[in-house]
């Protein structure tokens, strides 16, 4: 375990473009036998280019954004023609599956923190598909780039209501809590009234908080008011919130918090009922 911790310590202290590069690097040798082979696919990334998430196959990466679609359907009732909010669009995992999915009636609208990211979708997914559209906000985010402006002080650049659904996959897990507070209320302001949000957290309990902060090697010892940290030191790296820390400042946000479906991340043997690693969060206008 400490050696696991002094290997990602240091792999942090590693400026950005340094971390993209090592990347890039390592996994040229097979994004090279994927070209020359005909894997490559004209949406997916090579997997020196993914950022979020494990790298992987082009047929995985098409499997994991149809997972995270047939969640949104399930969750959230999502319907071909509805307007929808990625929030943390990435690199086009959810964008490329929604492409399949929503109609021309429909449209898409992603923002994320990492350029290169908005680059390739921009270039990939939108020159096909007009109605999907992303857009780079610079956030400072410690492990992904050196911006100044703070989520904290983001306003969405969309017009109050106008979304039906709104959606985002590990991205409140790598934000501050007072972030997190500042974005449920921006996506109460553009939701449309009655529109919903899922979302995926790390969620505790008063009963398995202490469980959570001794799990090894995926545990949170750094214990806050009503959040604990995998690492003082790295503050975007993965939080968890008490899920009565996230009932409040929903509340707050006027955006009330629906419901819960537990993750198996807490599961000592998976419990294959589950049908995601992360916990899952609906809330309604």
């Amino acid at each position: 375990m400490k050696k696991s911790k002094a290997l990602r310590d240091l792999w942090y202290k590693l400026p950005t473009n340094q971390r993209y590069l090592i990347r890039r690097l390592y996994y040229l040798p097979v994004d090279t036998l994927d070209l020359i082979s005909g894997k490559r696919h004209k949406y997916v990334p090579p997997r020196g280019y993914i950022y979020t998430g494990s790298p992987a196959s082009a047929e995985d990466y098409l499997r994991q954004g149809k997972h995270q679609v047939s969640l949104l359907k399930d969750y959230i009732n999502l319907k071909p023609t509805d307007a929808v909010l990625d929030i943390g669009s990435g690199i086009g995992r959810t964008a490329i599956a929604l492409t399949d999915f929503l109609s021309k009636e429909g449209s898409y609208e992603g923002f994320d923190v990492v350029e290169r990211g908005v680059e390739w979708c921009t270039k990939k997914i939108h020159s096909d598909f007009s109605n999907f559209n992303f857009t780079y906000v610079p956030l400072f985010n410690d492990l992904y780039n050196n911006a100044t402006l703070k989520a904290e002080e983001f306003t969405f650049p969309y017009p109050d209501n106008s979304f039906d659904k709104v959606f985002s996959f590990s991205v409140f897990t790598h934000m501050q809590l007072q972030e997190i507070a500042h974005y449920l209320k921006e996506i109460e302001r553009v939701l449309k009234p009655g529109g919903k949000m899922l979302s995926t957290f790390f969620l505790y309990n008063t009963e398995n908080a202490e469980r959570i902060a001794n799990r090894k090697p995926f545990g949170f010892p750094v214990a806050k008011a009503g959040y604990k940290l995998m690492d003082e030191d790295v503050t975007a790296g993965n939080i968890a919130l008490h899920n009565d820390t996230l009932k409040e400042i929903s509340e707050v946000a006027t955006l009330p918090l629906q419901n819960i479906i537990e993750g198996f991340w807490k599961d000592d043997i998976r419990d294959k009922s589950k049908k995601e690693y992360q916990d899952i969060a609906i809330f309604k206008k």
